[in-house]
């Protein structure tokens, strides 16, 4: 394999090439070299107006339902929307069924993706079969390359299990990642409680939901002394809450999802159950200090919480409509769409590879002669409309279809292969 990106702008703080236009020519998995102009008879040509090169993104929470729940996503369908949306690396959430609890199904998720273009990286479960109630066999998965441990969409809820939780990983530098919604609070809302939920007359889920389990935790983070990552942040006070714990110095990180930055609750009016996502969609200054946060560093980095849902677990009553979006596969777009007139391309690319990559310990891959070849080609320039047709996902619960959406993730190489979009 040999493949030349020619006139490329590098993205990747941490190389001698940063911000520089130059020709990059991979061989073999590695990049053979980086020049102002390379000569390559036989190789295949990457180039487009506004090209840019970074190293390969990473998505730090994604859900392929694989085993368990194949009429949603398998493994196979979940790589492939992460392909097109231009990450080398996930992380997968537990809640498969059996749940990522055990060494036998973490091998098996890995089995699945074995020799392919993109990394997984299972996240264990905290407890037995997420069911909350007892701690699972987290040094045991660890072992076998659980990258982190949580319960994923069912979050820790008893205090106590959270505690021992935290201690446990302290023994081998290991992160709990939790999703912030206390559930008991959260119980019988189908939408953000305020002025949007009132005028339609559907009951809400108050940001103390959310806020209450974010105290918690840091305050469980701060007895304990370990290491804790909140993802899907949705609430101006979370943010808040999380900046003063950074500044406490306490080993604190959090991510956002793409459409909690592009959206508010406003976009329930319609009653449209692809909207209802958990946490829900915020009020629109909520959604502001999360671009602000993402601006400053607070919030670290990016999670699509992508959650492939069936036809007809979305084509019902709002109120039984399942939640979650699946949204990989379009990420970047909705991002750059939304943050490229608050956040620099440099602070994206950076919360979507250099900063995950240092939370969860995973392999650097600098843009530098003679390194592995992890890359991710894109352009920020342009419009670009997935059409519906062209989903990769098997689910196709995604209000961004055929919408007109910033820039284009035109390929990624990784692994000594190579993948360019349609």
């Amino acid at each position: 394999m040999q493949v030349h990106i020619r006139k490329a702008r590098v993205i990747d703080p941490q190389s001698d090439f940063h911000d520089k236009v130059v020709d990059l020519l991979v061989e073999e998995g590695f990049i053979k070299d980086i020049a102002t102009s390379i000569t390559a008879k036989s190789a295949t040509v990457i180039e487009a107006k506004g090209l840019c090169v970074s190293p390969g993104w990473v998505d730090v929470f994604a859900d392929y339902c694989e085993p368990g729940f194949e009429h949603k996503e398998t493994i196979a369908s979940g790589i492939d929307a992460a392909t097109a949306g231009g990450f080398t690396d996930v992380l997968l959430a537990p809640n498969t069924q059996p749940s990522l609890s055990t060494k036998s199904i973490i091998h098996y998720v890995l089995g699945k993706a074995a020799g392919g273009i993109v990394n997984l990286h299972p996240i264990g479960a905290v407890s037995q079969n997420t069911e909350g109630k007892d701690l699972g066999e987290m040094m045991d998965m660890r072992e076998n390359e659980a990258v982190a441990f949580s319960d994923g969409w069912k979050p820790v809820q008893n205090s106590n299990l959270m505690l021992k939780a935290l201690e446990y990983v302290k023994a081998f530098h290991g992160t709990i990642i939790q999703i912030p919604v206390d559930a008991a609070l959260a119980a019988g809302g189908l939408m953000n409680e305020g002025i949007v939920s009132t005028g339609l007359g559907m009951a809400g889920i108050p940001a103390l939901a959310e806020t209450l389990m974010v105290h918690r935790d840091i305050e469980l983070l701060r007895y304990t002394a370990s290491r804790l990552h909140i993802t899907g942040v949705s609430t101006e006070e979370s943010v808040d809450m999380i900046r003063r714990a950074k500044a406490d110095g306490l080993a604190i990180t959090c991510s956002v999802t793409p459409y909690h930055l592009a959206l508010s609750d406003v976009w329930l009016r319609g009653y449209n159950s692809v909207y209802k996502v958990s946490p829900p969609l915020r009020a629109e200054a909520d959604r502001m200090a999360l671009i602000q946060g993402l601006k400053d560093g607070t919030i670290d980095c990016i999670a699509s919480h992508h959650r492939p849902q069936e036809w007809d677990a979305k084509a019902k009553e709002f109120e039984y409509a399942a939640d979650g979006m699946g949204v990989q596969e379009i990420t970047f777009n909705i991002l750059w769409d939304t943050l490229k007139e608050y956040i620099a391309i440099d602070r994206l690319v950076e919360a979507m590879t250099i900063i995950p990559r240092d939370i969860f310990g995973l392999e650097v891959r600098e843009i530098k002669k003679g390194n592995k070849a992890s890359l991710t080609v894109f352009t920020t320039g342009g419009r670009y409309t997935l059409k519906d047709a062209d989903v990769q996902s098997a689910s196709k619960n995604n209000p961004f279809i055929g919408k007109k959406l910033s820039g284009k993730v035109l390929g990624i190489i990784n692994n000594g292969m190579f993948h360019l979009n349609k």
